[in-house]
């Protein structure tokens, strides 16, 4: 992890680059584990997996296939470290985390050439990454300061194999309930 001051983390949390540096290691990682059709199919899977890759504590209460003492979550081996405490936290929304970024970051990885839109469910879209694409997040993933994001997404998408954003919602809901239980457009910490 970098070391950084308060208010630079604050800037890098905001910066877009570095959210759609983390989309497209995700995206790449779903695109690349079986169970998944070779892409990231719809908006809430997205948001969903993405706060497992942002909450990484969190994934293995959320996905049964993920074991708290894998290491490729990088979990923090302090006992009293808060499973909320993140880098960049995400709102909580009508239908649990999000981020209003998604769209910002989507429309400039596709218009980068580094993803693409693929054949969808109905009513959904679908993303996959380009050969550039591939390419940007195995570079990334070879990178001092990524290469726990790159890992942390393996991990998630490995486990949610198979499951919907749908499925990936309700057991958020299920299991986390505690979490949230709070009014929506409130930061999860």
């Amino acid at each position: 992890m970098i070391d950084l001051e308060k208010s630079e983390l604050a800037l890098l949390r905001e910066d877009l680059a570095y959210h759609q540096a983390r989309v497209l290691l995700l995206v790449a990682a779903v695109a690349g584990a079986e169970g998944h059709s070779k892409k990231l199919d719809g908006l809430t899977k997205l948001a969903k997996l993405d706060f497992l890759v942002r909450y990484p504590a969190l994934g293995p209460i959320v996905l049964d296939e993920l074991d708290q003492t894998d290491p490729r979550l990088h979990l923090p081996s302090d006992p009293e470290a808060s499973p909320t405490d993140v880098e960049a936290p995400m709102i909580r929304y009508k239908y649990g985390p999000w981020d209003d970024r998604y769209y910002a970051i989507l429309g400039a990885l596709i218009g980068r050439g580094l993803l693409r839109y693929v054949k969808a469910r109905k009513g959904s879209i679908a993303v996959a990454p380009t050969a550039a694409g591939r390419r940007a997040a195995q570079r990334l993933a070879g990178s001092g300061e990524w290469v726990g994001v790159a890992e942390r997404s393996a991990a998630i998408a490995e486990a949610s194999s198979g499951l919907t954003g749908h499925d990936l919602k309700e057991r958020i809901y299920d299991r986390l309930a505690d979490l949230m239980d709070r009014p929506h457009r409130q930061e999860i910490r």
